[in-house]
């Protein structure tokens, strides 16, 4: 039987990544295609000390992982196997995934368009003059852009798109653009995943920040308190607003009544006495950029005092 001895490169390589997954919790899937090594350079270098760029075939990095799995039962390295498909990457780190994906996100370079690329986005050759000489008129015909022979230049006479989003690259329209000095597209790692303690996720929740998850929870304290006002069914959300729905009921009887109480009494005496609160108005008007430059917090614990306490 032939001797089948692990290559001594693969087995480094399946050590490193057991050294990875015991040490790190958290991972961001990158997509890399087009992305040049001397940009994973710059990105390693940028990330040394916060995160580690872990490149290699597919096949290789799922059979490490598998490995791994067997031999220490910590199987929830295994969801990433279905997403390690394609021209991808794997970042670990210990750092917040966030800042990670907003480091590689800064190594963008522009690039050529190479015929039967797929095209990232569209680009629309400009009108002017191209300082080409009349014998380049075949590339602009070939892509139907209306042209003009001006001082002896070739000349595009209006804007027009030669390039689709989402489509191949043509080899006229790549020729033309190198001809034309055009870099129109630009490349860098794409986040794609996000595997965090156990739990993947889509790389767009790193776009959702604090203020987005209050205003949701917000939002949902609204409709709660909203609910339970209408069932007549009082909740933390919504006991609030009955205590101030309950209070307006009393000061409305207290209005049309003799009983009284101290706020009462002082709406009572602003319906009896509305001039003298309007010649008050225009002192408290001056005295407003005063009041504004205060802390916010003094500005209202005032205005509560006043509205519940009279």
């Amino acid at each position: 039987m032939a001797d089948r001895t692990i290559p001594a490169k693969k087995v480094k390589y399946e050590a490193k990544v057991s050294h990875l997954l015991e040490t790190y919790e958290k991972v961001l899937i990158v997509g890399c295609d087009h992305v040049g090594s001397k940009q994973f350079q710059d990105i390693r270098a940028s990330l040394r000390g916060r995160a580690v760029v872990l490149m290699g075939k597919n096949t290789l990095i799922k059979k490490c992982i598998r490995v791994y799995v067997e031999r220490t039962g910590d199987d929830k390295w295994e969801a990433l196997l279905e997403h390690l498909v394609g021209n991808v990457g794997i970042i670990f780190t210990a750092a917040d995934l966030g800042d990670i994906r907003e480091e590689v996100l800064k190594f963008k370079m522009p690039a050529p368009a190479k015929g039967g690329v797929i095209a990232p986005v569209s680009v629309t050759v400009p009108s002017g003059n191209t300082g080409l000489d009349p014998s380049s008129t075949s590339f602009f015909q070939a892509l139907n852009i209306p042209t003009k022979i001006n001082k002896g230049t070739v000349e595009i006479t209006s804007d027009m798109e030669v390039i689709k989003e989402g489509e191949p690259v043509s080899a006229s329209a790549a020729a033309l653009l190198a001809k034309l000095n055009i870099t129109p597209f630009s490349y860098n790692l794409i986040p794609l995943m996000v595997f965090d303690n156990g739990e993947l996720f889509d790389a767009a929740v790193l776009d959702i920040t604090e203020e987005d998850i209050i205003d949701k929870f917000m939002s949902g304290v609204q409709q709660i308190a909203a609910l339970c006002l209408g069932a007549n069914y009082p909740t933390l959300a919504s006991v609030p607003h009955s205590i101030v729905n309950s209070y307006k009921n009393v000061l409305a009887i207290a209005l049309e009544t003799e009983y009284s109480f101290p706020l009462a009494d002082k709406v009572k005496d602003m319906l009896a006495n509305p001039g003298a609160y309007a010649a008050a108005a225009p002192a408290a008007a001056a005295a407003a950029p005063a009041a504004a430059a205060a802390p916010v917090e003094e500005s209202e614990e005032e205005d509560m005092a006043f509205d519940l306490f009279g």
